[in-house]
C-alpha cells in the first residue's frame, strides 16, 4: 500500500520506533494518528512534527483498556475522514528474570499489552479497513518472537503470539483487500526498557554496548518500505536476519548462543 495521502494508526507513537514512524510516515504525505499511554511523550512527538503537525492527531489512550480502544476507529474517521493501515508498535519487556522469579503480576502486564493490546486494536479497526479499497496491518514482533531469550521469556512469548496471530490473520484475509505485514525488528536504540518500568542490570551495562544497534530511524524506514511493497514479513537489523537464518538451520545451536549472551543479565 503506497501511504501518500493514506491515513495510518500508530500505537506507542511517544518514543522509539514508534516517534520514527510517526515522523517518517508524515514527511511521505500520509496523515498519521499516534497513540500512546503517555502524554508528554506524544506531545513531544507533535512538536517534532514541526509543519507536518497539521496532518497530525494524538490520542493518549491504554490500549489494554477495551473500551478505550473501541472508540477509537470513530474518533480518527471524525478527525482524518478515513483510516486506510494501523501498526500495532506498543510493546513492552519483561523484568530480567527467569519465570520461576517472574511475578505474575508482571507476566500478565507483558500479555495485556504486547499480545491483547495488539488484538484489541486490530479487532477494532479491521472492520472499517475492510471496507477500503486497499488497507494495510503491521504488527511488530520481534527477534524474541522466533528466538528463545532466556530472561525475557513471557516477552518473547508474547512476540511470539503476535507472530502466529499475524500470519493466520494474513491466510484469513488473502481474498480481501487488507495486506498484512509482521516485523521482526533485533536490537534497536529505543527506550523500551524505561518506558516498561525496567533498567538493565548495571553489570551488563558495558556488555550491551558490544552490540551493534538500529537506529529508530532506519528501522522505520524498513518498516514503512516493507508496508509499501506488501511483504509478507521483514526482518529488521543484520542480528535480526541472522538469527533468523541460524534458528532454521540449528534451532538448538541458536538458542544455547542467545543463552550464553544473557548469562550476565541472569547470573550476575
Amino acid at each position: 500500500m503506497k501511504i501518500q495521502g493514506k491515513t495510518l494508526l500508530v500505537t506507542g507513537g511517544g518514543s522509539g520506533i514508534g516517534r520514527a514512524l510517526v515522523l517518517n510516515l508524515l514527511s511521505r504525505g500520509a496523515n498519521v494518528a499516534a497513540v500512546d499511554v503517555h502524554d508528554a511523550t506524544i506531545q513531544e512527538t507533535k512538536q517534532l512534527a514541526g509543519t507536518f503537525s497539521k496532518n497530525l492527531s494524538i490520542h493518549v489512550v491504554n490500549i489494554t483498556d477495551t473500551h478505550a480502544v473501541a472508540q477509537l476507529p470513530q474518533k480518527i474517521i471524525e478527525t482524518h475522514g478515513s483510516i486506510d493501515g494501523i501498526i500495532n508498535n506498543a510493546g513492552i519487556i519483561q523484568p530480567f528474570q527467569k519465570v520461576n522469579d517472574l511475578s505474575m503480576e508482571s507476566i500478565q502486564k507483558v500479555m495485556d499489552v504486547n499480545f491483547y493490546g495488539m488484538l484489541y486494536v486490530t479487532k477494532s479497526f479491521l472492520p472499517h479497513l475492510l471496507e477500503r479499497p486497499d488497507a494495510h496491518i503491521v504488527n511488530i514482533s520481534s527477534m524474541g518472537g522466533f528466538l528463545p531469550v532466556p530472561g525475557q521469556t513471557v516477552y518473547g512469548a508474547s512476540k511470539a503470539a503476535v507472530k502466529l496471530f499475524t500470519e493466520g490473520l494474513h491466510s484469513e484475509l488473502l481474498e480481501t483487500s487488507v495486506r498484512i505485514t509482521v516485523v521482526f525488528p533485533g536490537a534497536v536504540q529505543t527506550n523500551i526498557t524505561q518506558n516498561s518500568g525496567l533498567e538493565i542490570p548495571a553489570q551488563n551495562s558495558n556488555n550491551s554496548k558490544k552490540f551493534k544497534m538500529l537506529s529508530p530511524d532506519v528501522a522505520a524506514q524498513k518498516i514503512i518500505s516493507a508496508m509499501e511493497q506488501n511483504k509478507y514479513r521483514v526482518c529488521v537489523g543484520s542480528d535480526s536476519k541472522m538469527m533468523d537464518l541460524l534458528v532454521r538451520i540449528a534451532p538448538e545451536f541458536a538458542a544455547g548462543f542467545i543463552a550464553k549472551k544473557m548469562a550476565s543479565l541472569l547470573n550476575p
